[in-house]
């Protein structure tokens, strides 16, 4: 599966990395992860199965999120004024909190095999790919050790199980041990794709698309080995002129970038208001 990403600067030193929305991956994923515990169990118990214990564990765990997810769409439509409604308030506050960066490294799943980076044409390639490499270890540091902290937690949260209220504690400390595992795995994806040690032997020039716009000096495609390919936009370039990246983009700039990439403009915006 190729993920394409786009990356560029949007207030002061603060850079945006943003997944291009790509509805058929999503259906697609989606399609494999079992709706019911019949089909669950049918997936880990069948003979043709040969996964690992790690695969097992990992669709269990797509299953359980898919679950969570198709409640919180049950909250998304409750009446409003409702108690379900008031809980669902409340999560879209918690939600804000997460870290746009996490949200990021949540979309590299283990199904990407390449990605395509599109970034501005006036940008060096190296320091794209050092950024790119920064992100992903820095991703890799931080949510193990938010991971192992939301585990140990866990145990806690269940002591409200006697309460006669949902127990909000336990459903959110499960979400961010989710989270934070989804985060670490997509780092280390990230690192591996963009990591030069093991493709500098197959590092080439990518073939020009007439479709896209290149780096107008240089007027060339930067590609490293057959997982990462650098493309600088003029577009992109363009776009980011129109606005003031030293005190932030403006709301209809960052509207214009993620209309014209594909991209989630909450989440976008998220990396512009952040310190």
């Amino acid at each position: 599966m190729k993920a394409r990403l786009v990356v560029f600067p949007i207030r002061g030193r603060n850079w945006c990395f943003s997944r291009s929305i790509d509805q058929s991956a999503l259906d697609a994923q989606s399609s494999q992860t079992p709706s019911t515990f019949n089909e669950l169990w049918k997936k880990i118990s069948s003979p043709s199965n040969e996964n690992s214990i790690g695969s097992n564990a990992e669709l269990l765990i797509d299953f359980a999120s898919n679950k969570m997810n198709r409640a919180w769409t049950g909250l998304e439509k409750a009446p409003p004024g409702s108690f379900k409604n008031k809980l669902y308030g409340l999560g879209l506050r918690l939600l804000a909190r997460v870290k746009p960066s996490e949200i990021f490294l949540k979309s590299i799943s283990k199904e990407v095999t390449k990605v395509e980076v599109t970034f501005p044409s006036s940008f060096n390639v190296r320091l794209v790919r050092r950024r790119l490499r920064h992100i992903a270890l820095r991703g890799i540091a931080i949510h193990k050790r938010y991971f192992y902290g939301s585990v140990s937690l866990l145990p806690l949260t269940t002591a409200f199980a006697v309460l006669p209220l949902p127990n909000i504690p336990f459903f959110w400390i499960s979400f961010r041990t989710y989270s934070h595992w989804r985060a670490l795995k997509g780092s280390e994806r990230l690192l591996q794709l963009v990591s030069d040690s093991s493709m500098k032997q197959n590092s080439s020039v990518a073939t020009p698309n007439r479709s896209e716009h290149t780096d107008s000096e240089k007027g060339t495609r930067n590609s490293v080995g057959l997982s990462l390919v650098l493309q600088p936009s003029k577009e992109l370039e363009e776009l980011i002129q129109c606005g003031n990246v030293h005190d932030g983009l403006g709301k209809c700039i960052v509207a214009n970038i993620c209309k014209t990439f594909d991209l989630n403009t909450m989440d976008v915006l998220k990396y512009r208001d952040s310190t």
